[in-house]
């Protein structure tokens, strides 16, 4: 008995993605373009998402976008130029919900404050609750109870950034992610305009001042002394001084930002972008009495919008959406005819491998061929491995199971924390932990280092439907980075999973079995019609795995034992040729 349904994965590109940073290997995108050309690289990718560094960014290994022009320091129109004739397809980014502080854009709010043309361009906090709230102390509105219990949290506490505007007012602004306020050392001539400060006095605050910010200490809460008459003005100097980090959100109820969104796709396209990944889109609709995540019927608006913008460049749009199986957002997003990221597939195939048992990942892979949903789907990728995303939930009071039950989801973080893995947690209003979101871990550690299940795992991610992104660091079997991870970067545990390949790195990995497997395994799916065609799963014991891919009398059949990681995959080309790959 088998199922066999049409793929529809026609919808997008064809072909294998490369997934990396422009600087993941050696220095600069060239590099990994000088790798691409390789002869054990040849016909092994399609497509290449290139992550933001691309652009001129400041945090967040890129997803603070200051503006999307090519980081000179990182790429060239060469390295363009040489994918193009590799017949290399490109994805980019475009971050939705968010810019840098540095971005031109806020850069003139905060030198023109009311008089800018940006002024609407981000959300001023305090306009936005000023009728569902109070203000408080620290001069920022607090939202009634009824809509602070609804707000769908990154991190702990509220949302904002206090900036200083040219009027010496402090104003918060809507910063749904990273932020940070950075306050410089000032210079007794700093204070040349303040009446009555003499240079020796100057001289005095000055010292006082910076040994505070040196300290980090609060130099607002200093004994100024003699000099005491002097200290707000002296405040005031430091205040004006002060820099910001941060990813500001954008106000889509302004049609400049709409006008920037248009402008930007125009360049992606320009680069050579097919795919374009529009990154914590669901947080972009804002509204009282939501939750601000997902806003319905607000986002689908905005997505619709975006897809009219994005038609115009031929370009395809993939909303990147983190929730739970059970909410059924994944449907909802394919529904409305987006291609959506396959954000199961890696703890099923984690579990798979380490329980010998297929059926939670046949389940899913069947529904994915009842739906006709089209994928993006991956093994390791920039971000941690979801593990959130398997839940059940229940909604309107009818409950939804996942795709594994919540014990198989704990003994899966278990599993991957036992081998090293950290956790990334999502915060409730009031700052306490709700849940965890992701492990951020490297694939290869989170399966024990084990090469024979990582071998297994790309070759089920070859055969199942959608577009296989591939992971630099996965394809080298990468190790997590605790050094990394520790450092105390902005982007955290995430660096565990993003070691930089030297080309030294490149050539030595490239001498070993379980790369030159990968790359075998994944030119197969890159140049073999049969994946065009129709994916039948064939039925087999528990712990084994049969997929079968037919098109005409091209054909390539995936025979794994689950238990014992040990597979066999026999390919009939067009021409009748038959190869047995026999991997034990």
């Amino acid at each position: 008995m088998s199922t066999t349904i049409t793929s529809t994965t026609r919808k997008l590109p064809k072909g294998v993605m490369l997934n990396a940073y422009p600087d993941s290997i050696g220095k600069a995108l060239a590099d990994t373009v000088a790798m691409l050309k390789k002869p054990e690289l040849k016909d092994v990718f399609s497509l290449f998402y290139i992550l933001p560094t691309f652009f001129n960014s400041d945090l967040d290994r890129g997803f603070s976008v200051i503006d999307y022009n090519i980081n000179e320091e990182l790429v060239s129109g060469n390295d363009l130029e040489d994918l193009e004739k590799l017949d290399v397809m490109l994805k980019f980014d475009l971050v939705l919900n968010h810019l840098s502080v540095g971005s031109p854009q806020f850069q003139d709010m905060l030198k023109n404050g009311d008089k800018s043309k940006y002024k609407n361009f981000f959300i001023d906090w305090n306009e936005f609750w000023a009728p569902h709230g109070e203000m408080g102390d620290d001069g920022y509105v607090i939202p009634n109870e009824e809509y602070l219990q609804l707000l769908f949290m990154r991190k702990p506490g509220l949302p904002i950034l206090k900036v200083r505007f040219p009027d010496g007012s402090d104003r918060p602004y809507w910063n749904t992610f990273y932020q940070e306020v950075v306050y410089k050392e000032i210079a007794a001539g700093d204070l040349a305009d303040i009446d009555g400060l003499s240079p020796d006095q100057a001289a005095v605050v000055t010292a006082l001042v910076n040994d505070a910010i040196r300290a980090k200490a609060d130099f607002r809460t200093l004994d100024f002394g003699a000099n005491e008459q002097f200290k707000e003005a002296v405040v005031f100097v430091v205040e004006s001084k002060r820099n910001y980090l941060g990813q500001m959100d954008l106000n889509a109820d302004s049609e400049g930002v709409w006008e920037f969104y248009d402008e930007t796709l125009r360049k992606l396209h320009d680069y050579g972008a097919k795919l374009v990944r529009l990154d914590a889109f669901a947080y972009l609709h804002k509204q009282p009495g939501m939750t601000n995540f997902f806003n319905k019927p607000g986002t689908w608006e905005y997505l619709e919008r975006l897809k009219i913008m994005a038609e115009k460049y031929e370009l395809i749009l993939l909303p990147e959406i983190h929730s739970e199986y059970g909410y059924g957002l994944h449907e909802e997003v394919a529904n409305r005819g987006f291609p959506i990221y396959d954000f199961f597939l890696p703890g099923l195939i984690i579990d798979a491998l380490d329980r010998g048992t297929s059926t939670a990942l046949l389940n899913w892979i069947g529904e994915l061929l009842d739906t006709g949903i089209a994928t993006i789907n991956m093994l390791g990728c920039h971000d941690g491995i979801p593990v959130l995303d398997l839940k059940g939930k229940e909604v309107l009071g009818i409950s939804k199971s996942g795709l594994l039950t919540d014990e198989q989801i704990d003994a899966v973080v278990e599993r991957i924390m036992d081998r090293g893995g950290r956790v990334k947690n999502l915060f409730g209003p009031d700052g306490k932990k709700i849940a965890y979101y992701q492990v951020n871990a490297t694939f290869f550690s989170a399966l024990g280092e084990d090469e024979r299940k990582l071998r297994l795992a790309r070759a089920i991610q070859m055969f199942v439907p959608g577009i296989p992104q591939v992971w630099y660091l996965d394809l080298f079997a990468g190790k997590n980075d605790y050094a990394a991870a520790d450092s105390g970067a902005t982007a955290g545990h995430k660096e565990i999973n993003r070691t930089t390949l030297t080309m030294n790195d490149i050539e030595q990995g490239l001498k070993r079995s379980i790369v030159k497997e990968q790359l075998e395994l994944m030119r197969l799916r890159n140049t073999s019609p049969a994946f065009d065609g129709e994916l039948e799963i064939v039925a087999a014991d528990e712990h084994l795995l049969h997929l079968l891919w037919k098109n005409g009398s091209s054909s390539a059949r995936l025979n794994a034992d689950l238990r014992d990681h040990g597979f066999t995959i026999e390919h009939h080309s067009d021409s009748g040729d038959k190869k047995l790959m026999t991997y034990s």
